[in-house]
């Protein structure tokens, strides 16, 4: 029985994955918190020059205050473009890499970053290197994007991802898949505030009565907050962090808080906004002021026709493949709320399952990065070729 181009992709893959172990390990060792410049250009190094290495044309995106962007273009020979999409920074303060090196435990991989996201980094670069293996090339452009600002809301990143995006037919996030298995294919979207109580201060013992309390307010301004949750089908509010008061003597002068609104499309996100800003509006310790400011975040990533067709797309390449695959939403951002911003058609959780990120049990499925990338590989030829959806899918 002749096999299929997934199981074609598979078999080479296969063979290089003790080199992906290896790799890993290398990027996994590395310290690269957001705001490790020099630790996050490290990693960029490292990719600009594997992509190099691999034929690729290549860009770096000079950034001020994070690691610099790394963009990898190859050329095919007619088709739609897609953008790949890759983030090498990761939450971990300097030293975390030498504390928890990578190690493996019977099918597990441990170690920081592994899963969020360098094993979905190399996702990328294995997939299309399989697929030059394969001489494939009935694509326009596979351009890969790797940023380092993404784990703190990819301020510097974002108008490069989004110019990208919109000059590419279709988009591909390599976060990893779900614990379960699964694709990631909607996503909340995200505002962030920050809110400040002003009071008036006094000595608390001697006389507390020309005090205006702002950690006061700062707490009924809480529970207002809180309380918005369930008010609209999918929108949550939490209050994060607080900070007030100078001295136990003292009545607050200042509070502050910072919270984040969640939801599932713009309209939830614009009508969670407004019962924020109402909530705000008003004080109930009289004599204080609220001053409510909103920062940007993500934007909703909705599951919209466009990504079905790509679901059914990687469906079909895992089936090649032997395994089952399904694709969910989940309150989390990514990069991929930026693309689907653009109005371009794009899908997530494509690297290897893993799990636990942001702790010290992160963690990735050995048995999944074969199967795995072969799949990305599959899917961006299936995309490539078109598929079987209407040309408006894409």
């Amino acid at each position: 029985m002749t096999e299929s181009r997934a199981q074609r992709l598979a078999t080479h893959l296969a063979g290089r994955l003790s080199a992906y172990l290896e790799d890993l390990r290398l990027l996994s060792g590395m310290d690269c918190g957001s705001a490790n410049q020099a630790g996050v250009n490290r990693v960029g190094q490292w990719v600009l020059a594997r992509c190099a290495a691999n034929g690729w044309r290549t860009q770096v995106h000079p950034c001020r205050r994070h690691g610099d962007l790394v963009e990898a273009r190859l050329e095919g020979h007619g088709g739609p473009k897609l953008l790949l999409l890759a983030h090498m920074d990761t939450v971990y303060p300097e030293g975390v890499a030498a504390q928890r090196p990578m190690r493996l435990e019977g099918g597990t991989i441990f170690g920081p970053g592994t899963a969020d996201m360098k094993a979905g980094l190399l996702a990328g670069i294995y997939a299309v290197e399989a697929l030059q293996a394969l001489a494939f090339t009935a694509f326009g452009r596979i351009t890969l994007l790797f940023t380092g600002d993404e784990e703190v809301g990819s301020p510097e990143s974002s108008p490069i991802t989004e110019r990208l995006a919109r000059d590419s037919d279709a988009a591909l996030v390599l976060e990893a898949a779900r614990a379960s298995g699964a694709l990631v294919a909607a996503r909340k979207g995200i505002i962030d505030y920050t809110l400040e109580v002003r009071g008036r201060a006094a000595h608390a013992g001697v006389e507390p009565e020309k005090g205006r309390n702002a950690l006061l307010e700062l707490a009924h301004q809480i529970v207002a907050l809180q309380d918005l949750n369930g008010t609209i089908a999918g929108a949550t509010v939490n209050v994060g962090l607080a900070q007030a008061g100078s001295a136990l003597n003292v009545v607050p002068e200042l509070a502050t808080a910072r919270l984040e609104a969640r939801a599932l499309d713009a309209q939830s996100l614009e009508a969670i906004d407004c019962r924020i800003r109402a909530v705000t509006a008003t004080t109930t310790v009289p004599e204080t002021s609220v001053a409510l400011t909103a920062h940007r975040g993500y934007p909703p990533m909705p599951r919209t026709a466009a990504t079905e067709h790509l679901v059914a797309l990687a469906q079909a390449s895992a089936r090649d493949l032997g395994f089952s695959l399904q694709a969910v939403g989940t309150g989390g951002a990514s990069d991929a709320c930026l693309v689907a911003s653009a109005g371009i058609p794009v899908l997530d959780g494509l690297g290897p399952i893993g799990g636990d990120d942001h702790s010290p049990r992160e963690w990735v499925a050995l048995d999944s990065i074969v199967p795995r990338v072969a799949m990305l590989a599959d899917l961006i030829a299936r995309i490539s070729e078109g598929g079987a959806a209407p040309a408006a899918a894409l």
